[in-house]
């Protein structure tokens, strides 16, 4: 009898995680999905502008939290934002020139000052100097570039005063401090502080932010912490499922990311993609299958940090845009603007050299994913992105033939004609002497691209 009822309960409990799983927010089908997110997966190549007063000290857009600078401390970069050199045009001609088909913009960051003229907030771009709602200006010049446009909202807000102090809040207890001497010290620090009224907030502003400027394409929310983080906020500290079911009432078509903590909460349908952060090119394959999004910074830091110097060079960049195609993801590649509104002078270079590739490159990258099985190659060094619509297949040289010859196994009868994408000039190929493979006659000098690509016409 026991044995039977531990079995009943084991079964009870099988089912109830396997329910948890599947709960649904939205009756949405699969096919509906796909249909809804068809421009975004086409698109694969996506800005994020990380710009707030951050860029004013210029260390990093955690400046604030890492430290631990009061607000009073803080209003001095309130008081001197001026981004004179500001120009949304400019910016929009440059993703667009690289190839960026969206463009995501933090009109609120984890500091709480916000880009757009809420009514909510005196903590805004239009009572800093500067007297501009720079989303506004951001939306029409990119819109006017055919860019599809995305705003990011930090769930976080390090200015609020009844934003409930959390493990990362500038103003949190000494890191010395266990037990419950920590907890009494939250306590103390959160008494009179009423996480209600910051829900409201909340829906307030991301109700302006998608009623305001048109039509909205993308929304980012940022972030919330791991489920067993005693001293972090989770899905009912934003009342997530209430927040999502407003943002999709406002904008229908919209996509959002996954960061409300709703996937912890087994809601399948809690965010449209996953959003694995600064991860190496390898790491993406495990993504495979699944809408995805890689956001990724030019170097180490997501805001302006003038000292700071690890920045990725065009192969790396190529790298993670490629791979990112190859394993049916996004790429989604950060710039944090001066505090004048400048792109820095890194960003620029790394984004010229971007869109000197993707002029000739870019139909390896647009409408493209990973290929069917038939048409993988072992040689982990190169990529193989695929055209479903144009059933074209791109070869990805990261490792250039040093004998300009280039074996495709088991390739016999599958392409009729291989060519340079870059210039459209033939590429020949023969047939191996096991009578599988194919080999292809690469000229030994090679094209005037970091990353050259080879476009397989197939049968």
């Amino acid at each position: 009898m026991k044995k039977y009822l531990l079995l009943l309960l084991l079964a009870c409990l099988a089912t109830q995680f396997a329910f948890s799983q599947d709960k649904k927010i939205f009756n949405e089908t699969p096919a509906q999905k796909a249909e809804r997110l068809k421009w975004w997966t086409d698109a694969r190549f996506g800005m994020f502008i990380h710009w707030g007063l951050y860029s004013l000290p210029a260390r990093h857009e955690w400046v604030k939290s890492h430290e631990r600078i009061t607000d009073a401390a803080y209003q001095k970069y309130f008081d001197n934002f001026n981004p004179d050199e500001f120009d949304p045009v400019k910016w929009a001609k440059e993703a667009k020139a690289a190839g960026m088909k969206y463009a995501v913009l933090t009109t609120k960051h984890h500091e709480g000052f916000c880009l757009f003229d809420s009514k909510y907030t005196d903590y805004k771009a239009t009572n800093t100097p500067a007297h501009r709602d720079l989303v506004k200006e951001f939306v029409d010049a990119f819109r006017a570039e055919g860019i599809k446009i995305g705003f990011y909202y930090s769930l976080l807000d390090w200015h609020f005063p009844d934003y409930t102090v959390d493990d990362v809040h500038p103003q949190r207890p000494p890191d010395s401090l266990k037990g419950q001497q920590k907890d009494d010290a939250y306590a103390k620090l959160n008494k009179g502080r009423d996480m209600n009224k910051y829900r409201q907030y909340l829906k307030d502003q991301v109700t302006e932010l998608l009623t305001n400027y048109g039509k909205i394409d993308i929304l980012w929310l940022d972030w919330t912490w791991g489920k067993d983080d005693k001293y972090g906020k989770h899905s009912d500290d934003w009342d997530a499922i209430n927040l999502i079911k407003l943002v999709r009432k406002l904008q229908p078509g919209i996509i959002v990311n996954n960061r409300l903590g709703l996937e912890n909460e087994g809601y399948a349908d809690g965010g449209d993609f996953v959003t694995p952060e600064q991860v190496k090119p390898k790491e993406l394959l495990a993504y495979k299958g699944k809408y995805w999004e890689t956001c990724q910074t030019f170097s180490g830091s997501w805001g302006y940090y003038r000292d700071e110097n690890t920045w990725k060079d065009q192969k790396q960049l190529l790298d993670l845009l490629v791979t990112s195609t190859a394993n049916g993801g996004n790429l989604i590649l950060n710039v944090g603007p001066t505090a004048r509104g400048e792109f820095d002078y890194r960003a620029t270079r790394a984004l010229d050299s971007l869109a000197y590739w993707m002029h000739e490159n870019n139909e390896a990258i647009h409408n493209c994913t990973y290929p069917p099985d038939e048409y993988n190659i072992p040689d982990s060094a190169q990529r193989l992105t695929y055209n479903p619509s144009t059933k074209k297949l791109y070869l990805h040289f990261f490792n250039y033939p040093a004998n300009g010859k280039y074996v495709l196994p088991n390739y016999k009868g599958k392409i009729t004609y291989a060519q340079f994408l870059n210039d459209d000039s033939e590429v020949p190929f023969t047939v191996s002497d096991n009578g599988t493979d194919l080999i292809l006659k690469l000229p030994e000098t090679k094209p005037p691209y970091e990353v050259p690509v080879v476009e397989l016409i197939l049968k």
